[in-house]
């Protein structure tokens, strides 16, 4: 057997004892990726094997953490493809301001930054107080950080062009606080976040929702994990309720393709309009 195969079967092996003690299945995760984490991860531990990582795996919780996070994909920014947003304001605020009340599922929320431009943009549209916002991801301890609301303030000051491509109405500046090189968000825009753990690989849908906003989460899984998630924001959604994917994503082709139609084909937005 060549060394390529046995390495196959070491990552199987590892991937499989972290669904069966901890609940996580990453075995649907796009393999290329998680095969160059693993490595990264098994040459920073410096373990002498991808099997020798298993025993400390199984019993040692904080070698399991370390993994895990090593396998979470914390990339996002503020106002992230500013004209989402543009669209967001455009074809998307003006239904959500016919429900008295809506909730939004952002999942793969990593560090926050999407949340707080999801909570900026519906207080500029005057409905932020009509919303509660589920920001959900697997790794906490990314969960943490969103949770804190503070990042590195050049990062912010860079996604300040974002924001006024985005359609901002106001100064950025003024929904953070800027102390030592670092910068908070402003404190309200916490009120209607929840954020909490919820694995799209693993756990149920978050129910009755009217936007669901998952950009750039689907492309690290294979095919049948993208159906079992779109199938979760499918169930999730009310009747007219809106799905965001990132650019890169699409429902074309997907078990729930005939579920939805399109609102924006390059923004990559979907109302359903029929129960899978």
């Amino acid at each position: 057997m060549g060394r390529e195969n046995l390495e196959q079967i070491e990552i199987d092996l590892l991937l499989e004892a972290i669904y069966r003690r901890y609940g996580y299945d990453f075995r649907s995760y796009a393999r290329a990726s998680i095969e160059r984490r693993v490595r990264n991860f098994l040459s920073r531990e410096q373990c002498s094997s991808i099997a020798a990582m298993i025993d400390p795996l199984l019993r040692d919780e904080e070698f399991y953490s370390r993994l895990v996070s090593h396998f979470s994909i914390p990339v996002t920014e503020m106002f992230r493809d500013p004209w989402v947003y543009c669209v967001l304001r455009e074809k998307v605020v003006p239904v959500l301001k016919t429900w008295p009340h809506f909730k939004v599922w952002l999942a793969g929320c990593s560090s926050g930054e999407e949340a707080y431009s999801l909570a900026i943009l519906l207080r500029e549209e005057g409905v932020y107080h009509r919303a509660t916002i589920y920001a959900t991801d697997f790794n906490d301890t990314v969960l943490q950080k969103a949770r804190e609301g503070i990042y590195d303030l050049g990062r912010l000051q860079e996604a300040t062009r974002n924001y006024q491509e985005s359609g901002g109405k106001a100064s950025f500046a003024d929904y953070y606080h800027a102390r030592y090189g670092a910068a908070a968000m402003d404190e309200s825009l916490r009120e209607r976040i929840v954020f909490s753990n919820h694995n799209l690989a693993a756990d149920s849908v978050f129910s009755e929702m009217h936007l669901v906003f998952c950009r750039n989460v689907l492309i690290y899984f294979d095919r049948s994990l993208q159906n079992r998630v779109l199938g979760l924001f499918g169930d999730s959604l009310v009747h007219g309720g809106f799905l965001c994917l990132g650019t890169k994503e699409d429902l074309q082709f997907t078990a729930v393709a005939d579920y939805f139609e399109t609102v924006d084909r390059r923004a990559r937005i979907y109302k359903k309009v029929a129960s899978p």
